[in-house]
């Protein structure tokens, strides 16, 4: 049987094979191409039943002269045989049946000579757990093979039906058939004929040739047909391999297209092009990219919410919550630190579920997760520091320059200025992306190497010297009594020395002013080994489960459960494998009031009486710098976000994401809260878990990708969540931070999956003849691949060295300079070499020459 790929009846006729690509003999095509040219074809046949259509193709036969009228009996009681297909048979087998081991020609013979069971009834075939693989809409073609002794040459019939008809038994599952195929032979050669049948079998599932059978006019078409498989079939010299080998089915099955528009270049890839959707046109009118990001996305935004609906979406929710309130906390205890706590946990907290929220409720790309970024902390820091050293108020100071700033984000939605973005090739965008991934990954170690100074390993612990570590609570020595001590003092004194100090604990001790004395009294517990433990058991364990579905153990919707709900199954185990220690590991602390962090602020910012006039013209030039930032993170992000191969089936909206980002800016800033935009790696996390791929698929085809659970619940929830993480903190303390650095750590690697850069990079640890085969390496050479990683390696370098310094505030005007650099890199590599390992920058003139022929057409 055959769906895509081949299935054979194993030897003791139990089970059936693996799926496997079917291998064909040259000599079977050419003889199945003969079988056409002198057998009935009979095309568009009106039948209903298997007896009608195989009355009407004898006919035929004894019509055109190729049976005689005497055989007419004969060929009809073969053919209408009752057909038994395999099944599985009962386990507790006779030992007979089991002893029994029939030659393949006698078997063939027995199928018409015995009488065979009766065949399956429509329930049984409905039974038939096969049925789930077969895709809706399927219809059958059914081959029949066989040889006979009362034939002296071959009886070939090619039908195709006018309607697909239900034959009863002559299927497996309820199928309709619509083509059939029969070769009855003289005896002698059931092999060939075998072949011959396998032959056709294979053709008719190739999308070619089945195309050519639906549509074919006559016997010529069917020919022409053969001829133009026979043209694609590649030769294996059978001295060179072992055709027992059964073939795996690729991971990937190429297009059908490519052979119909024919040779396209030596691999039959084409570079990709660098594609500019028609969101990033510039449309030359006020507002008018805006105008039409909402009118692309308003048929959308019912779906939005409904397709949210799915078991998929609560993993999800789950992975991006546990990511965004670790953000949440991380980047609020910095912003505390470095802003004298004008914001801190409480306000991050606020401030990611009330933008989050908003963002993917309106935003153009739900998809995307809002967040605070690195350079926005260092511009705070700066902020704080020359508001405290001019005498500036600073939250007054901050309020002007974000109110500057979103004002300067809506002149840019209003101007079409996201267009600039497409001059942002692959370069640019992997580097950026890689630089965000990397920042991840050395945070996450960073805050794990932390944990070891804290707690640090007892190297000095000899478990041979235990008998000599002790620690004891030693008394206070008593202060000589003054004669005018109240008699408060007197019993304070009394109560001291009454207390017995060898039975106190050490906290008891230090509380009552003792002091502690011994070698042991500064010993703690390995905190650090088991930090690491958690840290780098939840990271592996992540990525183990991740990978699960494609294992070969248990049915595909486990797998993909088990995949799915990969990071919230290893958070719950090492949450369990900690609890189960009882050590007192550090763990997420989260705010358990609702107030502002400083008592002496509100939750509003007003924006006149503490600072001079002139301050409120002068944040104009330092929102430019904040602007900048904003529009490269958000704009970036966004690029990634939608690029062609995660299959977005909605439209984009660059322009609207902005105006809503500069909007909920202009609001942060008026209750003091910390400023957002697209976070990289928490966004393509965030697509990375709503993947969608086929749930039933042909034996032996691998799942295939369809695109990205496109909705607004998984977002809202999350940010939702977020706002009320302050009433879970009894179920959230337990959580240990070294775990959420390891799914710090697995989003940050997990970002890197897919990103060329990192493919080219790899390549220079790798000897020629073990790199893998990327499309780029066939076409450009090696030493210029090396040179084109290396320019990206240097400018990455660059930004990584401006984000750890003071210089941190140029950081976004760097990113630009990116698209600098890759211009001048036009003038280094060749247009044939950027096209495979970038994109082609478009150019003016050649897109205003193509605007005029669409308009023309």
């Amino acid at each position: 049987r055959w769906i895509k790929f081949e299935e054979k009846v194993e030897e003791g006729g139990e089970r059936w094979s693996k799926p496997h690509v079917s291998t064909l003999s040259l000599h079977s095509l050419f003889e199945l191409r003969t079988c056409l040219q002198t057998g009935t074809v009979l095309l568009d046949l009106d039948g209903y039943s298997l007896p009608q259509i195989i009355d009407d193709v004898i006919e035929k036969q004894i019509e055109d002269g190729l049976l005689k009228p005497e055989l007419r009996e004969k060929i009809s009681y073969v053919l209408l045989r009752k057909h038994r297909h395999q099944t599985k048979k009962p386990i507790h087998r006779s030992l007979a049946d089991i002893g029994k081991s029939v030659s393949s020609n006698t078997r063939q013979k027995a199928k018409f000579r015995q009488p065979l069971p009766s065949p399956p009834s429509s329930f049984q075939q409905l039974k038939n757990k096969f049925i789930k693989k077969i895709p809706k809409d399927a219809e059958a073609s059914n081959v029949l093979v066989g040889e006979v002794e009362f034939l002296e040459k071959p009886f070939v019939a090619f039908v195709r039906l006018l309607q697909a008809t239900m034959l009863g038994g002559v299927t497996e599952v309820p199928v309709p058939t619509r083509f059939l195929f029969i070769l009855l032979g003289p005896a002698g050669k059931a092999k060939s004929y075998n072949e011959i049948g396998r032959a056709i079998a294979t053709l008719m599932v190739d999308d070619l040739f089945s195309d050519v059978a639906y549509k074919a006019r006559d016997r010529e078409d069917l020919i022409a047909g053969i001829d133009e498989f026979l043209d694609e079939v590649i030769v294996l010299p059978p001295g060179e391999w072992d055709p027992n080998i059964r073939i795996e089915p690729p991971k990937k099955v190429p297009s059908a297209e490519k052979r119909w528009v024919g040779d396209v270049g030596d691999d039959g890839e084409m570079p990709e092009v660098h594609e500019i959707g028609e969101e990033l046109a510039w449309t030359g009118r006020f507002c008018g990219g805006l105008y039409l990001d909402i009118k692309r996305k308003l048929p959308w935004f019912p779906s939005d919410f409904y397709e949210g609906f799915h078991i998929q979406s609560i993993s999800a929710i789950l992975f991006i919550y546990l990511g965004c309130i670790t953000n949440a906390i991380t980047f609020g205890g910095l912003l505390g630190d470095a802003t004298d706590n004008y914001q801190g946990v409480m306000e991050s907290f606020l401030g990611t579920a009330m933008a989050g929220s908003m963002f993917c409720l309106f935003a153009g790309q739900p998809l995307i997760i809002l967040s605070s970024t690195g350079p926005i902390l260092i511009f705070e820091k700066l902020l704080f520091d020359f508001s405290k050293g001019n005498g500036i108020d600073y939250m007054e100071f901050r309020l002007w320059i974000g109110l500057h700033s979103a004002l300067q984000c809506l002149i840019l939605v209003a101007t079409d200025a996201s267009f600039i973005i497409k001059y942002i090739t692959r370069f640019t965008e992997e580097g950026f992306s890689t630089l965000i991934s990397f920042i991840f990954i050395y945070d996450a170690i960073k805050k794990m190497i932390g944990a070891f100074k804290y707690y640090p390993i007892n190297s000095d612990f000899k478990p041979d010297y235990v008998t000599m570590y002790k620690c004891e609570c030693i008394a206070p020595d008593p202060a000589p009594v003054a004669p005018n001590t109240t008699n408060v003092s007197l019993y304070n004194a009394i109560n001291v020395t009454a207390l017995d100090w060898t039975q106190l604990s050490k906290k008891e001790c230090l509380k009552y002013g003792g002091s502690l004395v011994g070698k042991s009294c500064k010993f703690v517990p390995d905190l650090a080994l088991m930090s690491f433990i958690l840290f780098f058991g939840t990271y592996s364990m992540t990525l183990t489960l991740k990978k699960f579905k494609f294992s070969r153990y248990f049915p595909t919707k486990l797998r993909k459960l088990i995949s799915d709900f990969s990071i919230f199954m290893s958070i719950l185990m090492f949450v369990g494998l900690d609890v189960l220690f009882g050590l007192n590991t550090p763990k997420l602390q989260v705010p358990t009031d609702f107030k502002p962090t400083r008592v002496d602020r509100g939750w509003f910012v007003f924006p006149f009486g503490k600072n001079p006039w002139w301050v409120y013209l002068a944040s104009a030039l330092p929102a430019l710098l904040v602007t900048i930032l904003i529009f490269m993170d958000q704009q970036i992000t966004a690029v990634i976000v939608n690029r062609k191969e995660h299959k977005l089936r909605k439209a984009a909206g660059y322009h609207l994401d902005l105006f809503w980002v500069g909007i909920l800016m202009a609001v942060c800033s008026f209750m003091g809260l910390p400023w957002y935009v697209a976070a990289t790696v928490i966004s393509i996390a965030h697509i990375d878990s709503l993947k969608m791929e086929t749930e039933t698929s042909a034996p032996g085809e691998q799942p295939q990708f369809l695109g990205v659970r496109e909705q607004r619940v998984t977002g809202i929830i999350v940010f939702v969540l977020t706002g009320i993480s302050v009433f879970l903190a009894p179920i959230l303390k337990y959580i240990p931070m070294p775990v959420l650095y390891g799914v710090f750590l697995y989003m940050g690697v997990a970002s890197l999956n897919g990103i060329q850069f990192w493919d080219r990079c790899k390549l220079f640890l790798m000897p020629a003849k073990h790199q893998p085969d990327y499309v780029f390496l066939r076409h450009v050479p090696l030493r210029r691949i090396h040179l084109f990683t290396l320019v990206q390696i240097v400018c990455l370098a660059i930004l990584w060295i401006l984000k750890s310094t003071v210089a941190a505030i140029i950081f976004p005007v760097m990113i630009l300079a990116l698209i600098l650099v890759r211009r001048l890199l036009d003038f280094v590599f060749s247009q044939h070499d950027l096209a495979w390992i970038d994109n082609i920058i478009p150019e003016k003139e050649k897109k205003k020459e193509d605007d005029k022929k669409k308009k023309k057409k």
